[in-house]
């Protein structure tokens, strides 16, 4: 049966999350004079994923609430104790810059254009509405998607097969008949794959080039290529690079 919905994943799939991290905490750290105490803005940023990866597993676990997942990160990250009030500033302050190097990737609004009138579209991150909704509207294409479903908000997290079902549900359509296309081979790729939705993989950066996709899954480097593998009659797109 065909294709009829595509769910998106956003970081690193719509949104170029990378590229923001990277700038928006390089101008972070230049604003507040801390260079010198992570060495290099890469040095620092490769400590704030570590982090967030960290915090992130606890909340996946049930362990902590959205909220509070983000405010220890801050407080690991500066390794002193804060309240509340004091991280949620930060997390204003460190923002601020971050959002300023927020936007698309270029390949991302000529598919959806592409897809428009083939096929439904949908979000699922996991994020929190609050943050995705937001995101989703400075960057222009949250009236593209009919739903946004985050994990926050679902309690149940990507690779889960449960955070991939009730996008289906949401859309009201079988996971068959649904695609999902995320950038990570494991919480995305494989998530979706074991859900039972096609599952497409974009692996824009190379990173993982001698892994092979496990049965089930697509793997493209542009979304240039997702309207062949969705059978779409657009007259847009490419044959997969990958084979």
């Amino acid at each position: 049966m065909s294709i009829r919905a595509v769910v998106w994943d956003v970081d690193d799939t719509l949104f170029d999350y990378t590229t923001a991290d990277r700038e928006g905490m390089r101008s972070y750290l230049t604003a507040e004079g801390l260079i010198d105490r992570y060495g290099t803005a890469e040095q620092a940023l490769a400590r704030w994923r570590e982090v967030t990866d960290q915090q992130w597993a606890r909340f996946s676990a049930g362990g902590i609430t959205f909220e509070d997942q983000r405010r220890d990160r801050v407080r690991v990250f500066l390794e002193r104790e804060m309240t509340e009030a004091e991280a949620d500033d930060w997390l204003v302050r460190y923002h601020s810059h971050y959002e300023a190097a927020w936007t698309l990737f270029p390949d991302v609004l000529p598919v959806l254009d592409a897809l428009a009138a083939s096929h439904r579209h949908a979000v699922l991150s996991n994020s929190s509405i609050h943050v995705q909704d937001h995101k989703l509207r400075v960057l222009g294409v949250h009236d593209r998607f009919e739903a946004i479903l985050c994990a926050a908000e679902l309690g149940v997290s990507k690779p889960d097969a449960g955070a991939f079902l009730a996008a289906c549900e949401a859309l009201s359509l079988p996971p068959h008949q649904v695609a999902y296309v995320g950038d990570h081979p494991e919480i995305d790729g494989r998530g979706a794959a074991d859900a039972g939705l096609l599952s497409v993989w974009i692996d824009r950066y190379g990173g993982t080039a001698t892994v092979e996709p496990p049965v089930g899954r697509h793997r493209i480097a542009t979304l240039a290529e997702l309207p062949a593998i969705l059978g779409s009659d657009t007259r847009f797109g490419a044959q997969s690079t990958f084979g």
